[in-house]
């Protein structure tokens, strides 16, 4: 910004004392028939041009930094808050509006940010000219003077109608980008149950109340410039006319008079300045009320004083449930209610309960005065009341132990390091297929081949043209459903945690693949802790235990066949999912021919024989992908 200032001085200089050059070459060479004093005041009037014609390149270049900084600054600070908050941040604001932080009000900063410097320049230059006026009269230096104040003073009414509409513009918009959102993440399941048309008509309806909404601040808008131009042109036509008077009683010459002239003229751009920085600070009030109220969220969780560590290969339980997951076995948690399992696979992760829909952060249209501070403040203290109960549940103790260690008087970190839940809402990057398998690029060739196996993910690696170095979009949209939810497995198996809770991580495959990943998956966490939330009996048939949740509560365990035998309750819940016994011995039968591969034995195939991506390789601790 202090960049900003110096060479804004420098380009504004020739518009503030141009006029006083041209006065003194008008006087002096011109009206007194020197040839030598034309020339010499030309001659300085094109050099302070051209310097300030080079500075402002610079300046250009200054405005461009202090925007994109701004910017930038913005969207890391955002981009820390989402890390540090992890889960907790949508359950305490909505999706959209964390989006329009980082992104329309970021930009609207970096608007700010340029403005302040320009309109510092501006200011400098005005003194400049009314220095300049008040040298040559007083009481047209007096008006000059006054100008500026005057105007912004007549145009403050208008702000206030102004900040109103805009706040009412950047709420719609939030909203629209959270339906946005929210369409993206499941138009595979709207077009499923036909609903695509009715969040489409939602989409439109809310577009509609935006435009409306941006062409009221627009309006507003209008007039704040309307008002500046008007009264800019009749602060031109003053001057301009005490100056012709004062000529006519002969106290001005005819230079000075031009120069009185280019004054006028000059001064529209540093007063317009000034209203473009209250039109930006106005708008950059409405950003950071939401971006306050983004940054000011902490976390809930609390390290403890004194910390314990976690045991290796022991046994974890669950108080609230009853259940237990013994080291070395794969558990598969069968229930009726798919919310039950879901919490307890959260619980093992130590994660937090998604309870209620995010307070929104902006005011329902039409809500003003009195009503709006009463519902503002309410909805801050439904902001801090969830913070709270956060916090205490977080820090209480969690109910879940490790070989009798309660997760809560564990690091945090570790508990992450160690317990890996991967569920159906996973997140797929933009970015190359090796980032999305091993996005901290720990990873051997082998092993990230592995994963792909384990998850039955190899036709994810043959559809893209660049092989692991191939682009997928953001969320994985190029891929189909099943790819997805199978790239996302691979990257959990990748992760290799002591403890990998698994939530129905074949709900969207088909009978064959689901057998394959089943028996993959089984032979590969041979040994390893592994809890995994399904009712498929594909999945079950290789379970070393099985959990059967009734009531939120351990109803049943043992094995699948067992259960099957003797619990009708088990029965009931899996029986969907027996119609496709025929599916799963013609899917063990399309599994024997790679299941050496699955157990490591046999060679690896990826992609079609003599393709140049077969010969590449990951090394270890880089993200590079290079041929060998």
């Amino acid at each position: 910004m202090v960049g900003m200032f110096v060479t804004g001085m420098l380009v504004f200089l020739p518009g503030a004392a141009g006029p006083y050059f041209v006065g003194r070459a008008v006087d002096e060479g011109i009206v007194a028939g020197s040839g030598s004093g034309l020339l010499t005041w030309s001659l300085i009037l094109l050099g302070i041009i051209a310097a300030a014609a080079s500075v402002g390149v610079l300046m250009h270049t200054y405005a461009v930094h202090g925007w994109l900084h701004a910017l930038y600054r913005t969207t890391k600070l955002v981009t820390r808050k989402t890390t540090q908050m992890g889960h907790v941040l949508p359950q305490r604001m909505p999706t959209g509006e964390i989006l329009s932080v980082s992104s329309s009000d970021a930009d609207k900063y970096g608007a700010l940010s340029e403005v302040v410097g320009r309109a510092a320049a501006a200011l400098f230059a005005y003194f400049v000219v009314v220095g300049l006026v008040l040298s040559t009269s007083v009481p047209l230096g007096l008006l000059t003077l006054a100008a500026g104040p005057v105007l912004v003073f007549i145009a403050t009414p208008l702000l206030r109608p102004l900040h109103r509409r805009q706040a009412t513009e950047r709420s719609r918009s939030s909203e629209l980008t959270s339906l946005a959102t929210d369409i993206v993440a499941g138009l595979r399941i709207l077009r499923g149950i036909g609903g695509e048309g009715t969040f489409g008509r939602n989409y439109a309806r809310q577009s509609q109340l935006v435009r409306q909404a941006g062409v009221a601040a627009g309006i507003w808008q209008g007039a704040v410039e309307a008002v500046g131009t008007l009264f800019s042109g009749l602060f031109l036509v003053t001057l301009t006319w005490f100056g012709t008077r004062l000529v006519a009683r002969g106290e001005l010459s005819v230079g000075e008079l031009i120069s009185f002239f280019g004054y006028a003229v000059f001064m529209v751009v540093p007063i317009y300045t000034f209203f473009e920085l209250v039109q930006k600070w106005v708008q950059s009030l409405v950003s950071a009320r939401k971006t306050v109220a983004l940054l000011e969220q902490e976390p809930p969780w609390e390290e403890p004083h004194t910390t314990q560590r976690l045991p290796a290969g022991a046994t974890i339980h669950d108080e609230a449930t009853g259940f237990t997951a013994h080291p070395g076995e794969l558990t598969v948690v069968v229930s009726a209610v798919p919310d039950d399992s879901a919490a307890l696979a959260d619980r093992l992760g130590r994660y937090l309960p998604s309870e209620a829909e995010p307070v929104p952060a902006e005011l329902e249209d039409g809500v003003k005065g009195r009503r709006a501070k009463q519902t503002r403040a309410e909805r801050l203290a439904a902001r801090r009341a969830q913070a709270e109960k956060d916090r205490q549940r977080a820090r209480r103790r969690w109910g879940v132990t490790v070989g009798g260690v309660d997760l809560s008087q564990a690091r945090l970190s570790e508990v992450r390091e160690r317990i890996l839940v991967s569920d159906t809402a996973s997140m797929v990057f933009g970015g190359t297929l090796q980032q999305a398998v091993d996005p901290h690029g720990r990873l051997s060739r082998a092993e990230a081949e592995q994963a792909l196996v384990v998850a039955s993910a190899e036709d994810v690696f043959d559809s893209l043209p660049g092989g692991w170095q191939g682009h997928l979009d953001e969320r994985g949209r190029g891929l189909s459903g099943g790819q997805r939810q199978r790239l996302v497995l691979a990257r959990a198996v990748a992760a290799d945690p002591d403890v990998l809770v698994l939530v129905e991580p074949t709900s969207a495959v088909d009978a064959h693949t689901e057998a394959r990943i089943a028996e993959r998956l089984a032979a590969h966490r041979q040994g390893r802790t592994t809890v995994i939330t399904s009712v498929s009996p594909l999945l079950l048939h290789h379970a070393d235990r099985v959990v059967l949740l009734s009531d939120a509560h351990v109803a049943a365990e043992g094995t699948h066949a067992g259960l099957l035998a003797t619990s009708s309750a088990y029965r009931r819940v899996v029986v969907r999912g027996m119609e496709d016994e025929t599916g799963e011995a013609a899917g063990h039968a399309a599994s024997e021919a790679p299941s050496e591969v699955a157990h490591g034995t046999g060679p690896l195939h990826l992609g079609s024989p003599g393709h140049p991506d077969t010969q590449t390789i990951i090394r270890e601790g880089t993200q590079e992908v290079t041929d060998d």
